[in-house]
């Protein structure tokens, strides 16, 4: 015991200092506890752990927390909280292949460790120096979780740490990861059966050809790739392309959709430029003149490596966005946020993402409005390709705007469309980063971009998109894990623990119950999405469209197209008369690109919106706008509680489940009336709803709502400015 003073003197002030920090006071006193065990998915298996590890949480720098053990495995990085509270077992959007202190090993970004109250990066050259006092984990989905090792055991701080650094950021082989692992404990009954078109099939390419009415070519040629291993096992090119083995399949033009009117979108890789190659301008006529066959004798083709961004600039931008969505803690956000427009601005994402939407825009327009064939071109054929023709079907045809038919078009032109997600994703954390670029993840950008500025168009919802994002560094499933088909038939053939008794089968990421609930799978879907109503049997039409996917525009008018035998009578002048256009060549002339999208977007807004017709984003100033959902969940500073989007979705459900309550009371009292009523079927099924909107913030379901303060910390430099400047009135505000 404490003497606070001697003999019968005063007793004086204690003068007694602790240099021991509450958590080590506390850590002392608790009797040992028994060893903490995560559930573990099948295939999964444990290679270091630590305990007592501090995880920091985000408020700001009192470096509060919360205590556990810290787990890595050959699935994931995984923190368990020794006292579980209520709150994180009372979720109704949980991930069932992992939480919120779970981090998958290919979601790993950086490392870095802490020496010195100095942040360093983690590579593998610095895994062998002295253990850091803290670890802080940029995930490739924007959280950041921080881990204290000072309370920790030497032995077992150095070991989980090397731990995560080998397994998160050295290079590794494919067969390595989970997915392997985790198949291999997956009984073939498990597998459900796809609802989702997968183009792994002649009859599925058949069944999309006689949907869009295309008469093109399917080839089955490549089953075994015979042809060339960077093309599908199957894919579709037009009618009139005979030579199939030049230059290795290099160069085809491959169909992506037909437009109702008859002409088509086609893409194609560069072909092979060699000095000894004479017939290259022959092989590019044949080509061209293939896809001007298919209709009307007329092309336009846009090389797409000269309109738009290369990857290695798509990467650049994105390194720089991401930075600011990145935050260690409150008062980083708040110095961040001073120059938080300009600073998103002077990145460049947000402008490659209005280019990608214009050039999608120039692509629909000669497909709508001119009726003309569109051949679009790159190097390889599957990055920017992959995103312009997925836009422009978007835009088109409302089929892709179901939740089935969005994921029907994933397979067609990213997955079978050979798009190298292993590289681009750098799933195996390879040195050579040349090759990573997150093309796909621009897809998506512009995706929300039209699902905002048109939901009801779209039958899923924005927490799907931020989904899929998501599930993309999830190492489990097969769609977003190769580069191409041939790729990924070799490496499970090759690498598969089981291939002696039968090839592998992951499972894709369209089975959602791999890790949603049916419950959870509520919130894919968008509530308000405008059904379209089927007409009533006993009212007879007065005029029956032509085609079914009538879209918003008039067609220009056809041309009479040519008579049998055209090619073979008059071959020597078809040059003359072949309509072969570049879309970029109309920079610079007063019809420019920008000027004629203008005026074919003015004239199609001049029409009554049709849902299920053609639709146009708008790319005007503001109208680009940032995936609050994605890129903010994750920091409680800028979380409405009560409000944002989930507010005005939870308000518009209220009205629509009295909408339903109202209707089931009409058909009571007049059954007849239930005839009528049933020709809305966004009213069939009651709306989930979201419960009380007040004990959630705008992030929701991702985040919750915590017991802390959203106070406002600003720095203390910029309040000091703040409170001397006395013409702060007179300031100008900062220009974007």
């Amino acid at each position: 015991m404490l003497s606070l003073g001697s003999g019968g003197a005063k007793s004086t002030k204690p003068s007694f200092v602790s240099y021991v920090t509450p958590e080590e006071i506390k850590l002392e006193k608790e009797t040992p506890k028994k060893e903490i065990h995560p559930d573990l998915l099948p295939g999964e298996v444990v290679f270091c752990s630590a305990s007592p590890i501090l995880k920091y949480t985000q408020d700001d720098l009192s470096q509060r927390g919360v205590f556990g053990t810290l787990f890595c495995t050959n699935f994931r990085v995984t923190f368990i909280i020794d006292e579980m509270s209520q709150e994180e077992t009372a979720k109704n959007f949980k991930n069932k292949l992992y939480g919120e202190n779970d981090i998958p090993l290919m979601c790993v970004d950086h490392i870095y460790g802490v020496y010195d109250e100095k942040r360093k990066l983690i590579t593998g050259g610095l895994v062998k120096n002295k253990c850091p006092s803290k670890i802080i984990i940029h995930c490739k989905d924007l959280r950041v979780l921080q881990f204290s090792l000072t309370f920790t055991k030497e032995e077992d701080a150095k070991r989980i740490f090397q731990g995560i650094a080998h397994h998160c950021l050295e290079e590794k082989s494919l067969k390595c990861v989970f997915a392997f692992s985790y198949t291999g404990a997956t009984s073939p009954g498990m597998q459900r059966k796809q609802e989702t078109i997968l183009f792994d099939s002649p009859e599925d390419w058949s069944q999309e050809m006689k949907r869009t009415k295309a008469k093109c070519r399917l080839v089955t040629e490549n089953e075994n790739f015979e042809l060339s291993q960077r093309l599908p096992k199957y894919f579709v090119i037009p009618q009139a392309l005979e030579d199939l083995f030049s230059y290795q399949g290099n160069g085809l033009p491959m169909w992506c959709w037909s437009h109702h009117s008859g002409c088509a979108l086609f893409k194609a890789s560069f072909l092979p430029v060699t000095q000894e190659d004479g017939d290259l301008p022959k092989h590019l006529d044949i080509m061209i003149n293939a896809v001007a066959h298919n209709y009307l004798y007329s092309v336009k083709t846009e090389d797409l490596s000269e309109s738009l961004p290369t990857i290695q600039d798509i990467q650049q931008s994105y390194n720089k966005f991401k930075q600011f969505f990145l935050i260690d803690n409150s008062t980083e956000f708040w110095l961040s946020d001073v120059k938080w427009f300009s600073s998103l601005e002077s990145s460049g994402w947000l402008d490659i993402i209005r280019q990608c939407l214009q050039k999608a825009v120039e692509v629909v327009e000669c497909l709508e409005k001119d009726n003309t064939n569109v051949l679009i071109t790159e190097e390889e054929g599957t990055d920017l390709c992959c995103v312009i023709s997925s836009l422009a079907q978007l835009m088109l045809d409302p089929y892709y705007r179901t939740l089935m038919g969005f994921q029907s078009l994933v397979q067609k032109e990213w997955v079978a469309g050979c798009h190298a997600f292993l590289d681009r994703c750098n799933h195996l954390h390879q040195k050579d980063k040349e090759c990573q670029s997150p093309v796909f993840l621009l897809f998506l950008e512009c995706v929300w971009q039209l699902v905002q500025q048109h939901s009801p168009a779209f039958q899923f919802s924005e927490t799907y998109l931020t989904v899929l994002s998501d599930s993309v560094h999830v190492p489990i499933f097969s769609t977003f894990l190769f580069n191409s088909a041939h790729h990924r038939e070799s490496i499970i053939k090759a690498e598969s623990p089981i291939a002696q008794s039968g090839s592998l089968i992951c499972p894709t990421v369209w089975d959602w119950s791999v890790q949603y609930d049916s419950k959870a799978q509520n919130y894919f879907f968008n509530p308000l999405y405008s059904e379209k109503v089927k007409p009533e049997r006993t009212i007879r039409k007065t005029h029956k469209p032509k085609h079914q996917r009538q879209l918003s525009l008039p067609s220009s008018a056809f041309k009479t197209p040519p008579k049998k035998g055209f090619f073979k009578d008059e071959t020597e002048s078809l040059k003359k008369i072949l309509r072969v256009k570049r879309i970029s060549r109309w920079m610079g002339s007063p019809d420019s690109p920008a000027v004629a999208s203008r005026e074919f977007y003015e004239s199609w807004q001049q029409r009554p919106l049709d849902y299920h017709g053609l639709l146009l984003p708008c790319l005007d100033g503001p109208a680009v706008r940032l995936w609050m959902q994605r890129y903010l969940r994750w920091i409680p500073e800028v979380h409405i509680l009560g409000g944002g989007s989930v507010a005005v979705m939870t308000k518009l459900m209220e009205l629509l489940g009295q909408v339903q309550d109202m209707k089931h009371m009409l058909e009571q009292r007049d059954p007849s009336q239930a005839v009528k009523l049933d020709h809305h079927p966004q009213l069939q099924h009651r709306p989930v709803s979201f419960g009380s909107s007040g004990r959630m913030s705008s992030s929701f379901p991702f985040t919750y709502s915590r017991n802390r303060s959203f106070r406002p910390i600003i720095p203390t430099g910029l309040l000091q400015i703040l409170m001397l400047t006395d013409n702060l009135a007179n300031q100008e505000d900062e220009v974007v």
